[in-house]
């Protein structure tokens, strides 16, 4: 049996049983190196290794030489592309679904020295961007104290030109006992397929992004398989949005550009390396540096595309459950909502809508809402927007099925047999809605341009984590359109929402990279519990790091525990995600079971008061909103956007800040206690007026239900709405005022009489 204990059957997934099929193939030093366009050609032969525990050049076999492409851009980012698959010296793509460059984002010329076993390259004005094989030259003159060293491709990268990011060109116990290799591909029965590169890693470097990830900060030590799938809760390592990026607390990031799946270890299988494993022949990897983690996604921003501005109404309170089944119904809610002057903008129909539950056809039931446009605009006339649930499969019972499979329109199965991609559900559906095809686009909007016309105002576009594998695409294979489908998906539904009323928004749940400019997305289906409320922060705050301006969750939580269904939720959770959602960018609440507030009757009041709050709170929400779109920052932001030297900061992802000036520490126990660490700086506590100094840790904080750990930056002014509305639609934005936090803040009561909190009834 062949040992595994080595990179080729440890990080390079190998099958041991297959090894006879399979080869790896390393980048060995440069034939050549030169300059075409401004880009670097760097010409490259690989070598096949052994097949064996240590990985000796197998010097029977012909050498094979690809090229990889170094290109420089301003906003302090290289790019390296090779393509194992290609004919000749392969291009990069500028533009596709995913890449949407900056116009601030430009080529700059790279120049060329070449000395004594090296090539440096520089920009025009003369500055170092990087060197290939200098360390593999001193290796050379060091082969008496290390004799028969295996040649190997060494490449050190400024892409700033201040910070090095070198590739992973010495990981090994004593070669050829590697551990990650700075470049290669495999090949199996013939073909080539994954590929890997290796950035070398710090001992004490931490790591952040990837997408929604349900874990701690500070992301070291962790392999994850960046694969789209329904996450089915916010505990594991499942997630709904994997994002090809991360940064790292060495101020550097890189983007991996495609829509494979691929491998991310983050110092893991060695604590040497961030080791990158696509399965597809190519690497498009953009590496970038800067001096703060909002540079950094900033730069990750100008190669994707930056957030679109949400409407004003989006950052009011929207009310859902699992489901409404009736226009009845949700008159009869909204008129509650309004007798009892609970403000709310928008009231969401999930599944109950159709004429069957869970069974979407994109039209309303006939007897339960028979006038679905009268309905809308009875409800638009009190101050409510309608969201509205829906899919991207069609079933076999929908009443579409027959004209979407004789139009291609879903993509047509390729086998009978169930497969990979057939039971991604516990829903079946006849086919997934084929985006790579400009018929079905079309078709699938003009199946909601009606429901838009008749005065809905957003789409849900739930699900597109999986898609049929057994199908025939027309425009891609179905594994790399798998991670692609959500941007296809919710681009699709974003563009026909904004076309037809004028504003553009979905509430979405996949992601891929380019997912954030079509706002706005939600974390899924997390336990109505204390860990699905901290797994669902964790998740928000990583995809912010990941390029994503706006985020929401379901208040308090989706799903029940241990009932599925109808387990009833504590109040004190229904108060403190409460808390949660007023301090984010939008707030909704959704689950299996009624979460109207006069549901929980002993917090009811208090939860109004809440709600109040976050309308005076929209007028800042919405200028950090606006800075938001126009920058690397999200609104709510890990605390390291703003303390990344602080090394506290890289491991803390209970806490937060929401914009520019509120730090928020929400509590997630029915302890009512937590502690709190403090940065450095001046801090006013946001509801009593307390004056504190940072740099330190605040131990075992008592905070009763009816409060909320929130501090502001000391000299900050927030804009705020000072009167009681029902609705955005009544707020004069001529009227807002100015909370200033100086010595004469002495608490929210005394600077906004409305805040008068109630003590929950026991």
């Amino acid at each position: 049996m062949i040992p595994t204990n080595y990179h080729l059957f440890d990080f390079l997934d190998f099958d041991a049983s297959l090894a006879a099929d399979e080869s790896l193939w390393t980048a060995c030093r440069p034939t050549a190196v030169t300059v075409r366009g401004g880009d670097l050609f760097v010409t490259l032969p690989f070598q096949k290794q052994q097949l064996a525990a240590d990985m000796a050049a197998d010097g029977s076999v012909p050498r094979e030489t690809y090229t990889l492409l170094i290109r420089q851009y301003t906003q302090g980012i290289v790019r390296l592309f090779v393509d194992f698959d290609g004919e000749g010296d392969a291009l990069p793509v500028e533009e596709d679904d995913m890449l949407c460059i900056s116009p601030s984002v430009r080529r700059m010329p790279l120049n060329l020295e070449a000395g004594e076993g090296e090539w440096r390259f520089f920009t025009d004005e003369g500055t170092l961007r990087g060197v290939i094989n200098a360390r593999d030259a001193q290796v050379e003159r060091w082969s008496n104290l290390l004799p028969d060293p295996q040649e190997t491709f060494d490449l050190t990268l400024f892409p700033d030109g201040t910070r090095a990011v070198h590739l992973a060109c010495y990981d090994h116990f004593s070669p050829p006992r590697y551990d990650a290799l700075p470049l290669a591909f495999c090949r199996r029965d013939g073909r080539r397929g994954r590929a890997t590169l290796s950035v070398e890693a710090a001992p004490d470097e931490c790591f952040a992004g990837t997408g929604e990830r349900f874990a701690k900060m500070d992301l070291s030590g962790q392999s994850l398989y960046l694969k789209n799938q329904d996450g089915q809760g916010v505990n594991s390592r499942r997630t709904y949005k994997n994002i090809p990026f991360f940064l790292s607390s060495r101020h550097y990031g890189v983007y991996y550009h495609t829509t494979a799946y691929s491998k991310l270890s983050l110092a893991h299988h060695s604590t040497r390396s961030v080791q990158f494993l696509s399965e597809q022949p190519l690497l498009d990897a953009f590496v970038m540096a800067g001096d703060t983690p909002e540079q950094l996604v900033r730069s990750y921003r100008d190669l994707t595309g930056y957030p679109a501005m949400p409407p004003l109404w989006s950052f009011g309170i929207w009310m859902s459950r699992m489901s409404y089944f009736s226009a009845d119904e949700v008159e009869q809610i909204c008129r509650r909502l309004r007798s009892e002057h609970y403000p709310c903008d928008v009231i969401h129909l999930d599944t109950g809508w159709f004429k069957t539950d869970w069974l979407c056809e994109w039209k309303f039931n006939e007897e339960r809402f028979p006038d679905p446009k009268a309905f809308i605009e009875r409800l638009r006339a009190q101050g409510f927007r309608v969201s509205l649930w829906q899919l991207p499969y069609v079933a076999e019972e929908a009443e579409q099925i027959t004209e979407a499979r004789a139009h291609n329109y879903i993509a047509p199965l390729t086998k009978q047999q169930a497969s990979e991609g057939s039971n991604f559900s516990a829903l079946d559906y006849a086919g997934t809605i084929d985006f790579t095809n400009p018929e079905a686009t079309r078709w699938y909007q003009n199946l909601l341009r009606p429901l838009l016309e008749m005065g809905v105002a957003c789409i849900k576009t739930d699900f597109g984590e999986n898609i049929h594998l057994d199908a025939a695409y027309q425009g891609m294979e179905p594994r790399l359109l798998n991670n692609l489908y959500a941007l296809l998906y919710q681009r699709t539904a974003y563009e026909i929402t904004q076309t037809v009323t004028g504003e553009g928004i979905i509430w979405a749940r996949a992601a891929w990279a380019g997912c954030q400019r079509y706002p706005l997305h939600w974390g899924g289906d997390a336990a109505a519990t204390w860990d699905g409320m901290a797994g669902s922060l964790k998740g928000g705050l990583h995809l912010g790091l990941s390029g994503f301006a706006f985020w929401s969750h379901d208040v308090p939580g989706f799903h029940s525990l241990p009932n599925f269904m109808n387990s009833p939720v504590p109040d004190d959770l229904y108060v403190r995600w409460t808390q949660l959602g007023v301090f984010s960018s939008h707030i909704r609440y959704h689950g299996t079971c009624p979460r109207e507030p006069w549901c929980y009757p002993a917090v009811a009041p208090l939860i109004k008061q809440w709600w109040k709050l976050r309308y005076a709170l929209i007028p800042y929400i919405v200028a950090q909103s606006r800075k938001a779109v126009a920058s690397g920052y999200p609104l709510l932001r890990a605390l390291i956007f703003h303390h990344s030297d602080d090394p506290l900061c890289w491991h803390i992802d209970d806490e937060y800040y929401l914009g520019d000036d509120l730090l928020v520490a929400p509590v997630m126990n029915s302890q009512n206690r937590r502690n709190i660490y403090l940065p450095e700086g001046t801090w006013i506590h946001f509801f009593t007026g307390e004056r504190l100094e940072g740099g330190r840790w605040l131990r075992e904080v008592d905070v009763p239900l009816r409060e909320m750990p929130v501090y502001v930056r000391a000299g900050a002014s927030l804009p705020f709405y000072p009167h009681e509305v029902e609705a955005t639609d009544q707020m004069q934005l001529g009227e807002i005022a100015l909370l200033t936090f100086d010595r004469t803040y002495r608490g929210l009561e005394a600077a906004w009489p409305l805040w008068k909190q109630p003590s929950p009834r026991t």
